[in-house]
């Protein structure tokens, strides 16, 4: 049996928005089979802009690997639990013009869409949209083909991919089964990139990590691993048919034996978990150990290695797993008080609320006093919204990010130019004068230094906040038998070495 073979195949449930079909703007889309990108060099400068400044709105603190390096093109895979947000910090943490494969109302939207098509995205429609009735399946199999076949010429041109290779986003601990779209695209990628001397690409398993997802103002980590190689399936004749521009599709077997492979990569990068309940359980012992040790994990990068080699030496052997209830009964009293393990100080008991936390918490009001008025101006109105949409979307959990990183990417390309225009009459200046331009640059740069200093501000008080729900907890009956369990846990330490 393959290691994949356990994973949850399960079709996606549409949304709302993935029942707007627009079978037009699909057939207009932008694509290339010549290895040009088939979007606009200018809006994939603006794209990275604006995912730098979505990304510094919602993350605290952000850590990446430097991705490895190679000369021909790279699929980046990964997990997809937090929406958009995910593609975002891998087109973020490397430097390959990069092309993606989407949902089709993330290409044909009205907002998002337009972006997305300026930018080159290609759509997929899936067996849940023919299954809905949205659309048959020889149009969806000539969309997918056609953007089959971009994604594998952008490759072999050297370009990247970013594709999510479960076909969905979902909210479990664990890897989906994955589709064989990657791995059909990297097969015929590596036939084209051959048969024009190109250098072979690769597929990049990528690992998504998170403080907790779906929080605003989280932390993230973006792993790399190996690379893997991209073996050559195609005779001669058949490579040829693909670089000029004909799908075929590559072996079933070399499909499988990839998607096997891929599976086997990436998985050790996901939570890979049974249930989130057991993941914090795991991320609490590897804190305690830690601390235990005299060595707490500061950096989210740390637990995540950490929490793995727990991970690894309980799921190989039984007598550890005996102290998995404990954690599991631990870890989920601090998550039903909105707290995680780095609650935990170095003397395995909850943090109390101390002098720095209290002067930080006072710098913090001021902070946001003062930038509060432009913060507003500037930011106000996508906030509100993000907020709103956030609260009331039929997307899950990961949509709550995604509609924060969403009101942060467009702030800078809509929101802040269009009311610096809207309060440029106070200046005296007349839009269409030359100074006017001075302005509006001017006015974009203060949100956006306002937003940084107002968050900071927010960040300072918010860890004022967790410290009297520490507080608060630790006076409370869960918060002493929460000490119980970390007493037990402290003392099974041990049997980790």
């Amino acid at each position: 049996m393959d290691e994949s073979s356990g994973a949850p195949e399960i079709l996606p449930e549409l949304s709302s928005a993935a029942h707007k079909f627009n079978r037009e703007k699909l057939e207009k889309a932008p694509y290339s089979h010549d290895g040009r990108h088939p979007g606009n060099l200018f809006f994939g400068y603006i794209l990275r802009l604006m995912i730098f400044v979505g990304d510094s709105i919602i993350f605290r603190k952000f850590e990446a690997d430097k991705i490895p390096q190679n000369t021909g093109g790279r699929i980046s895979i990964a997990t997809h639990i937090n929406g958009l947000v995910d593609p975002s910090v891998m087109i973020k943490t490397q430097k390959k013009r990069i092309i993606s494969l989407g949902r089709h109302d993330l290409i044909t939207g009205p907002v998002i869409g337009w972006w997305s098509r300026r930018n080159g995205a290609q759509a997929v429609l899936r067996k849940a949209e023919v299954e809905a009735g949205l659309t048959d399946s020889e149009f969806a199999k000539k969309i997918n083909h056609r953007s089959m076949l971009t994604i594998a010429n952008c490759l072999a041109g050297g370009h990247g991919a970013v594709i999510m290779p479960e076909g969905k986003s979902h909210q479990d601990s664990r890897l989906h089964a994955l589709r064989s779209g990657a791995a059909r695209a990297a097969l015929v990628a590596a036939a084209i990139a051959s048969e024009r001397n190109n250098p072979p690409p690769v597929i990049q398993p990528t690992g998504l990590h998170w403080k907790t997802h779906y929080w605003f103002r989280t932390n993230c980590f973006v792993e790399y691993s190996k690379p893997i190689a991209i073996s050559l399936v195609f005779n001669e004749a058949e490579s040829a048919r693909l670089a000029a521009g004909e799908w075929i599709e590559p072996p079933s077997d070399a499909v499988n034996n990839l998607r096997e492979e891929m599976y086997n990569a990436l998985s050790p990068l996901t939570p890979e978990s049974p249930d989130w309940e057991t993941f914090r359980a795991l991320k609490l012992i590897a804190n305690l150990e830690a601390n235990n040790n005299r060595s707490p994990l500061r950096k989210l990068s740390e637990e995540v290695f950490s929490t793995r080699v727990i991970r690894d030496k309980i799921k190989t052997n039984i007598g550890l797993q005996k102290i998995i209830p404990d954690a599991i009964e631990a870890a989920e009293i601090l998550h039903s008080h909105d707290l995680d393990s780095s609650s935990i100080g170095q003397n395995q008991t909850l943090e109390m609320l101390n002098t720095k936390t209290r002067i930080k918490a006072i710098l913090g009001l001021i902070l946001m006093a003062i930038t509060f008025f432009p913060t507003l101006l500037g930011s106000g109105i996508q906030s509100a919204i993000a907020r709103y949409m956030a609260n009331n979307s039929d997307e899950g959990q990961d949509a709550r990010t995604t509609y924060f990183f969403l009101a942060g990417m467009f702030s800078p390309v809509f929101f802040w130019p269009s009311v610096s225009i809207l309060i440029l009459p106070l200046s005296g200046l007349s839009i269409f004068s030359f100074n006017s331009i001075f302005f509006i640059v001017g006015a974009i740069l203060i949100f956006y230094s306002s937003s940084l200093i107002f968050l900071q501000g927010y960040d300072f008080w918010s860890d004022y906040r967790v410290a009297l729900i520490r507080v608060n907890l630790s006076k409370s009956k869960s918060g002493q038998r929460l000490n119980v369990l970390l007493k037990n846990l402290d003392s099974q330490l041990g049997l980790l070495i």
